[in-house]
């Protein structure tokens, strides 16, 4: 049965001193060991996370694709390379030089790997044109964060972003990122295991009790990474919370399940019942499979959890293996 892998990462081995046109304190850059096998992406002097050689040989990552069963696999930017807090010229720049990298990633194999694009979303007019150039050039869609300093996805340059992409057919993948945190979750990865689903139902939210939606057209192709990160789950909690108060229906002239239809999720939940529950509530037809590899907490044998799960009929694996990614991205083959 095909299978895509529609939410993977990639870094470019890009140095320090490249790293230094967008911040030469604080931007991120990889430095490989010297066995050519492992490394770290930093922050200026700051190591950001062990990574290993997959993450920017695409010779490598075929090689696992491979071993995993996948056709396809679309990258998208690790998250430390979006570029929010920086001056919006120079991170447009460093967009569209991350970009570039992307495609030179992909061509290694380009019937097998896609990429989306990374904008400068702190600047609407410069996302905008990046997103439309990213296209044209061959990106398969645009991955933007799902919060731009203390803006959500609500906030209105965003949703004119989204409008942008609607009205050019542009896919989004929202992914989450900057987690939320007061310092607390201080150890044990908490951040990825509590912030990480958090921020993904909070951009969901806010898209649908802002309003927002009903400005966005349903053309917009949206999907939010991580299984929607808790929305399934609490779904019922929203809908009750907006039955019972005027407070949290103000500006949403529907209950949250309304919106269902308006965006996709990835199959990265980990565990048979919540797939199950997943399914159950976005519907086999807006759920893509997604490993967010090549990470230790992404699914390490990539599609066996949609693979092996007794819930679903094969009419539904093969729409979450494969079939909704290539309606979503527009693919062929």
């Amino acid at each position: 049965m095909k299978k895509i892998d529609m939410h993977a990462h990639f870094f470019p081995r890009i140095t320090r001193e490249e790293a230094a046109a967008l911040d030469a304190d604080n931007a991120p850059w990889l430095a490989v060991d010297s066995d050519g096998e492992s490394g770290h992406i930093m922050a200026g002097d700051r190591r950001f996370r062990p990574v290993y050689r997959a993450l920017w040989d695409p010779a490598l990552r075929i090689e696992e694709m491979d071993r995993n069963g996948l056709d396809m696999q679309i990258v998208c930017a690790t998250p430390i390379m979006f570029g929010y807090g920086y001056d919006a010229s120079a991170a447009a720049t460093w967009a569209r030089r991350m970009n570039d990298l992307a495609l030179e990633h992909c061509a290694y194999r380009p019937q097998r790997l896609k990429a989306l694009a990374q904008v400068p979303l702190q600047d609407l007019d410069l996302a905008c044109i990046e997103a439309s150039r990213a296209r044209e050039s061959g990106h398969v869609g645009v991955q933007i964060g799902n919060h731009l300093g203390p803006h959500d996805l609500d906030d209105e340059r965003l949703v004119r972003f989204l409008v942008h992409c609607a009205n050019n057919d542009i896919p989004v993948l929202v992914h989450p990122w900057d987690m939320m945190t007061d310092g607390r979750m201080k150890k044990w990865m908490l951040p990825w295991l509590v912030s990480m689903p958090a921020e993904t139902q909070l951009g969901i939210l806010s898209l649908i009790l802002s309003g927002a939606f009903e400005r966005i057209p349903e053309t917009l192709k949206l999907c939010f990474a991580h299984g929607g990160g808790g929305f399934a789950f609490l779904l019922g909690r929203a809908e009750n919370a907006w039955h019972c108060r005027d407070i949290v229906r103000q500006d949403c002239p529907q209950p949250p399940s309304h919106y269902l239809k308006r965006f996709s999720v990835d199959s990265a939940v980990f565990d048979d019942r919540s797939l199950r529950l997943l399914v159950e509530v976005m519907g086999a037809d807006h759920v893509m499979l997604g490993s967010d590899y090549p990470f230790p907490l992404g699914e390490q044998e990539i599609g066996k959890l949609v693979a092996n799960s007794p819930n679903l009929d094969e009419t539904d694996r093969a729409r979450i293996l494969a079939g909704n990614a290539m309606r979503f991205f527009g693919l062929t083959g």
